[in-house]
């Protein structure tokens, strides 16, 4: 299912790596609009992630239509529970999170969500999600009821990234979690680029330009932040973020 979001992230990947600006519902508010919003393309972003940690919390759909009423460029949805997909995004990652083995998020909550995305007519982008442990214990981690992976397995990481492009997966996805302290390690990101051919998002304790760099050198197409720009909400910040991400400007076959 190529639709034409995945398509412009492909096409955005051809110069180099790209930035997803990941934005939580919950925090926005409807009284008062960003203003970065309406300029996160020109500043670099490739497109926006929608996503919370909360499930069926008041106001979330409200406020996922008074982003999209302001961006310029695709809204993904990055769904925590089948609760959150709503018709005000272009897309949704359909996440299964194969670094746990609760059934509930291999393919339980993606079954729920199934009819919705099809009566919605939002594009679905496969997506193998793998929770990683960088020493913090996330939303992610408590929502879901699975233990992230060791950075130390990282043969084991790798196996299941290439799993995850086996099952057909469009991209795989290497998760630190929201707030985390750090970012999964280089040493894990090269590990797991040279294991795959698909392209790799790479999110969670991404908080300043020099770990951007770091990122995308060790071979993430995508970078995602989201805590760092609740933050710091100057437009500063957001185009030094985005420029360092793209700092390595790698030209890529797709």
């Amino acid at each position: 299912m190529n639709g034409p979001v995945y398509q412009r992230l492909m096409e955005a990947r051809r110069t180099g790596p790209g930035f997803l600006w990941l934005v939580d519902p919950d925090k926005i508010d409807a009284q008062r609009l960003d203003p970065r919003w309406e300029r996160a393309g020109e500043c670099g972003v490739t497109a926006f992630l929608v996503g919370s940690s909360q499930n069926g919390s008041p106001g979330y759909d409200r406020a996922v239509a008074y982003l999209r009423e302001h961006a310029r460029i695709p809204l993904i949805l990055f769904p925590g529970a089948a609760s959150q997909v709503t018709p005000h995004v272009d897309a949704v990652l359909f996440l299964s999170l194969l670094s746990g083995r609760n059934p509930e998020y291999l393919i339980g909550e993606q079954v729920k969500g199934t009819p919705l995305i099809r009566q919605y007519r939002i594009e679905p982008i496969s997506t193998g999600y793998l929770l990683i442990d960088t020493g913090t214990t996330t939303s992610v981690s408590r929502q879901s009821g699975t233990e992230p992976m060791p950075q130390t397995e990282i043969q084991s990481i790798c196996d299941h990234a290439l799993c995850a492009e086996y099952m057909g997966k469009a991209f795989v996805y290497l998760e630190a979690g929201s707030g985390a302290n750090r970012p999964v390690a280089p040493r894990v990101i090269e590990k797991v680029k040279k294991s795959i051919s698909v392209p790799l998002i790479v999110g969670g304790g991404i908080k300043t330009p020099d770990q951007c760099v770091t990122v995308t050198a060790a071979g993430a197409d995508f970078v995602v932040v989201g805590t760092a720009l609740e933050i710091d909400q100057s437009v500063e910040l957001l185009s030094s973020l985005t420029g360092a991400a793209c700092a390595t400007g790698r030209s890529v076959s797709v």
